[in-house]
This record gives C-alpha cells, structure tokens and sequence, in this order.
C-alpha cells in the first residue's frame, strides 16, 4: 500500500476509527487500514475497500464479512463504511455503542465493541474532551 493510499484512508476517516469512532491521536500507535472484504476473500487494496480500523476493532473483525444479530440470531453482513451511513445503524448511550439496526448489532457484537474494557477507555476519552459520544 503507497503511503498516499494509506494517509488518504485516514484523511478521509477524519483520523478516527470507522467502527467504533476512537479518535487515532489519544494512541501511541497509528489505526490500522482494514480491508472491508479481506485480502482473503479477493478485496483488492483500494480505497472504495479500505476503512481506519482500531486495533481491538481490526483484532476482532478479521476477515469477517458477516456476524449474527444477537437480537434476531440471524445472519447479516457486517456494516460497511463505504456503503452504509453510521447513524443509520448506531448511536451512543453514553460510552455504550447500540445497534439500531440487525447490521448495527451483529457489528458490535463481531467487533466486541462493548466489551467493559473499550467501554472504559471511553469514557475516560470523553472525559477528557477526546471522543465526541455524539458522533
């Protein structure tokens, strides 16, 4: 991947996880570029395929495409950045990440995106004016 490539994916993320929305400046390392549809599984390394990824986000997603509700046990793919709108399928209660939708849910389910851990760091985020639970 050219260094181009890489700082437009994080240019155009606003330099903030896709998934989750922790901002990459409050690290000591850098997000990761995830490939939306894994290497894997033939995503080519583009930018219409490629979204800024936290480490726990990328850790848990790896090449997963889709996940279960939990809500609904069914199957459903994954949210992806450059096709679905984010408010369209979460929103914040407090530090806490909700689905609002079957994709939503199965999202932060795959992603262990609550897990009490990330769920701290974020609020200690938000206390300092580092992550913005409304967006």
């Amino acid at each position: 991947m050219t260094k181009a490539l890489e700082l437009e994916v994080r240019r155009r993320a606003g330099f903030r996880c896709e998934y989750c929305h922790v901002p990459e400046a409050r690290f000591d390392f850098k997000h990761e570029i995830d490939h939306i549809i894994a290497q894997k599984h033939h995503g080519p390394t583009i930018l219409s395929n490629l979204a800024l990824c936290c480490g726990d986000c990328n850790m848990h997603k790896g090449p997963n495409v889709a996940g279960v509700d939990p809500e609904t046990g069914q199957v459903v793919r994954l949210f992806n950045p450059r096709e679905d709108r984010w408010d369209d399928h979460f929103r914040w209660d407090g530090a806490v990440l909700m689905g609002i939708t079957a994709i939503g849910r199965a999202t932060i389910d795959v992603l262990a995106i609550n897990l009490p851990v990330r769920i701290l760091a974020r609020r200690a985020l938000a206390e300092e004016a580092h992550f913005d639970q409304q967006s």
